[in-house]
């Protein structure tokens, strides 16, 4: 590997003592940076790009150690080396724990340092060499597969790897093959597209609904609750599988998992998903058994889920299960979930918990309605960062290392998931069409074929058909729907913006999730 123009930024606050270190790793082809304090050194990578940081233990200000934890924290992978006169082993665990690359002990010479700098370097660059050669293998192999699909098992298989592709580029920057595996994964988005829209219809025909949401309770909760098993069903509003695959290894060392999936409703979104999962009912179903409940959801956008509760109880007793205790909680604000972890130790003996969350969910709306959060959730990396941040400090890891010390099964799932939309798509509707982004619903309204599914006969895909002349119209992969008024306003704020309602791979591959305590 050529070290030329590879540049190192070296954290110290004795300098001066630096000097002959630096002179000999510059004789040999390093740019090398110095600064007196891991302020600067902050200062410095986040104005300016590294490749290798030299950090020591102990300085003037934040140490070493608090820098590094920093840096991780603001999403900087570069690789770090910690040199240090403490020999302790807290310290190397710490450091470790920090993401360290390597770790030197003082006195050190300039030949080690110059060994431990191209150690590392070189390293970084065969694992990402490594990534490269091993993708285009995959990705060829992926693009035969395509043509071929005809299960949704199989379809959850192709999804599966692209999610562990796309946090793989999360570890390793390969900027060029990024763009491959992006326009690859839009690709086979269509070629799924084309899959749902031939089969979902047919699956709500023929009574072959096994795969979707509304029958989690019967595949997963069902068997433990017919075995005495207590349980507890987590509902995490528009978790993704790239979501879960970023949480799962924080209680990893708590639980044994066991991976599985389901297919969210169509549309894609909440009031249909989510009343699926908790009801065990398609929403024409829902309608059917429940038409004052039902009206009363619709009439306003606050009250589309208000009846989980009723509906997790009834279900349970249809399977006959009346006599299991259930408790249902549901978390939108911070304070919701404190006060949910402050009390769960009462819900030890209840048979079934039912927990809806729903952090993720804003999290997404917020990128389109806030110019600070669309700055930090500026792609699809950045997401996943920033719900793993969330996850590691939150309320409900908390609750999920207690549930491994309970008898509970644990099931987390999702209604629906997201997707970052690109295309907008100029339909006309009246005052009385649906406010949604990726779905709409109304009164003869239609999309342009390319962008989205026009489905003039609603109860053929299991919803209600509230009037004459009603449809739902469904956005396709990247597309979002917006009207000719304001076209270019609503455009610019909700381009690259994650919405949900539509087909996607991300949007109706949702994990289903069991964990049980070790």
């Amino acid at each position: 590997m050529s070290i030329n123009q590879k540049r190192i930024i070296w954290a110290d606050d004795e300098l001066e003592f630096l000097q002959p270190h630096k002179m000999f790793l510059e004789k040999r082809g390093f740019e090398v940076v110095t600064v007196n304090s891991g302020e600067d050194a902050i200062e410095s990578i986040k104005n300016s790009n590294f490749d290798l940081l030299l950090i020591d233990e102990m300085m003037t200000g934040i140490d070493g150690l608090t820098t590094i934890k920093k840096l991780r924290e603001m999403n900087f992978d570069l690789p770090i080396i910690m040199i240090t006169k403490n020999e302790e082993e807290w310290l190397m665990e710490e450091a470790i724990a920090g993401n360290i690359d390597n770790f030197l002990t003082k006195p050190v010479n300039p030949s080690q340092i110059l060994s431990a700098c191209k150690s590392v370097l070189q390293f970084r660059q065969i694992q990402s060499d490594y990534t490269s050669r091993e993708y285009i293998v995959e990705f060829q192999k992926i693009n035969e597969s395509i043509q071929d699909i005809n299960t949704l098992d199989q379809w959850y298989e192709v999804y599966d790897k692209l999610v562990t592709w796309s946090l793989r580029f999360d570890r390793h920057d390969q900027s060029g093959l990024k763009q491959i595996f992006d326009d690859q994964f839009s690709e086979i988005n269509e070629a799924f597209n084309q899959y749902i829209i031939k089969n979902y219809s047919n699956w709500i025909k023929e009574g072959k609904t096994e795969k979707l949401v509304t029958n989690v309770f019967k595949n997963h909760l069902k068997p433990a609750l017919s075995k005495n098993e207590k349980v507890c069903l987590i509902v995490i509003d528009c978790m993704r599988m790239d979501h879960i695959k970023v949480m799962l290894p924080l209680i990893s060392e708590y639980f044994n998992i066991q991976h599985d999936y389901a297919i969210s409703l169509l549309p894609s979104a909440t009031p249909y998903a989510r009343n699926g999962i908790f009801s065990g009912m398609l929403p024409i179903e829902i309608q059917s058994q429940f038409p004052k409940k039902w009206d009363e959801m619709m009439s306003n956008e606050n009250s589309h889920n208000q009846f989980e509760s009723y509906f997790l109880r009834e279900l349970l007793n249809r399977n006959g299960f009346q006599n299991k205790s259930m408790k249902y909680y549901k978390t939108v604000t911070i304070n919701d979930g404190k006060n949910l972890e402050s009390h769960f130790a009462e819900y030890r003996n209840i048979d079934v918990i039912g927990l809806v969350v729903n952090y993720i969910d804003i999290l997404g709306h917020a990128k389109s309605e806030s110019k600070v959060i669309g700055e930090l959730l500026h792609d699809e990396s950045a997401y996943r960062d920033a719900v793993h941040s969330w996850f590691e400090n939150s309320w409900l890891i908390s609750i999920l290392k207690e549930l491994a010390s309970w008898d509970h099964k644990v099931i987390i799932t999702s209604d629906h998931g997201s997707i970052r939309v690109e295309k907008p798509t100029m339909i006309k509707g009246d005052k009385e069409t649906s406010a949604g982004i990726r779905y709409k619903h109304g009164r003869n309204i239609h999309s342009p074929e390319k962008g989205g599914l026009t489905m003039d006969n609603p109860a053929k895909y299991g919803l209600p058909q509230e009037s004459q002349f009603y449809n739902y119209i469904i956005a396709k992969n990247k597309h979002f729907f917006v009207y000719p008024n304001n076209y270019n306003k609503f455009v610019k704020r909700l381009k690259n913006s994650f919405q949900h309602g539509g087909i996607s791979m991300e949007e109706l591959i949702v994990p289903v999730t069991t964990l049980v305590g070790k």
